[in-house]
């Protein structure tokens, strides 16, 4: 390995993010000894230490963080200069990072980056899938495929696709317990609570004619995967609130029934993030249009297995 200033960086953001010093030597394709070298000779170069050492996993110091922040800056613009000397090439060239969310990523985005790789065999596609949402830019994202808005402000978005989402039980759940005929009604109810990233579980917003109701639910059953909550709302177990990405195959068969069709509920848009950059580069531009074009035309029905964030 290069001992130049950026390699160092390089070096040291991928440990930041993959947390073990086994894990950066299997990615920079080195043996574990000499990544704890490299480390020690930056420690020793600079005269601090970086990161708080376990039999397994590492963590940043004070000094390691702003060493990172730092980093994660500088390797940014070095990115961007290359991206902008290199923007008036036509063809698609280079890393490109992608991030999706963990089902959708594996069954939609995997495929569709596989075809993306195709048409450009000179662009190099890392594709990591994650459960929780990430930061784009301290992590050093191109892109991320996720459901609903980015609040980030350093982010811009297109969307992908409108997705409602709905309110659902089996026949056989309403044939045992009857049909809600109100959002508060359901407080009545058992319902199957998906635990999504930060946000209040169980707390279910409903608009009608302007009018907003937050009602809060609860139930048995609950978990942070969307195709368990889906399976559990199909064997009958209790009322969920889900995607029409998701719904659409079993509203169609009938194995479940819409319900409060007069209200909506907070949407659930498939969006492309990407930092917000004057020069784009042309694997970037390329693939933000590759999805956009894909999506124009979605499926009627998604996968058992597609696990949107709905």
């Amino acid at each position: 390995m290069k001992n130049d200033p950026s390699s160092e960086l390089v070096f040291f953001a991928l440990l930041a993010r993959l947390g073990s010093l086994s894990a950066a030597a299997r990615a920079l394709d080195i043996t574990p000894p000499a990544a704890t070298k490299r480390l020690a000779q930056m420690e020793q170069r600079l005269g601090v230490r970086l990161v708080n050492r376990t039999t397994r996993r590492i963590s940043l110091t004070s000094d390691g963080e702003t060493y990172l922040e730092h980093a994660t800056r500088i390797l940014a613009d070095i990115r961007a200069m290359e991206d902008q000397l290199a923007g008036s090439r036509a063809e698609p060239r280079g890393l490109l990072r992608v991030n999706a969310t963990l089902g959708f990523g594996r069954t939609v985005i995997a495929p569709l980056v596989s075809d993306y790789a195709r048409l450009h065999p000179d662009v190099q596609v890392q594709l990591e899938v994650t459960d929780r949402p990430v930061d784009l830019v301290q992590q050093g994202y191109d892109v991320a495929v996720r459901f609903g808005q980015p609040a980030d402000s350093r982010l811009s978005a297109r969307r992908l696709l409108s997705n409602r989402r709905f309110l659902c039980a089996s026949p056989s759940y309403l044939s045992r317990h009857g049909v809600p005929q109100t959002p508060a009604a359901l407080q009545e109810h058992r319902c199957i609570i998906h635990r999504q990233n930060d946000e209040a579980y169980g707390a279910w917003r409903f608009t009608r004619e302007r009018q907003t109701e937050v009602v809060k639910v609860g139930g048995a059953l609950s978990s942070n995967d969307g195709d368990i909550v889906l399976g559990w709302a199909l064997d009958g177990h209790g009322i969920l609130v889900r995607s029409e990405w998701d719904l659409a195959k079993y509203l169609e068969t009938g194995r479940l029934r819409r319900l409060l069709p007069a209200y909506t509920l907070e949407p659930a848009d498939l969006f492309v993030y990407y930092p917000s950059r004057q020069h784009m580069s042309a694997r970037v531009r390329g693939f933000i249009d590759f999805l956009t074009a894909h999506f124009e035309t979605p499926p009627k029905r998604a996968p058992r297995g597609s696990g949107s964030d709905g």
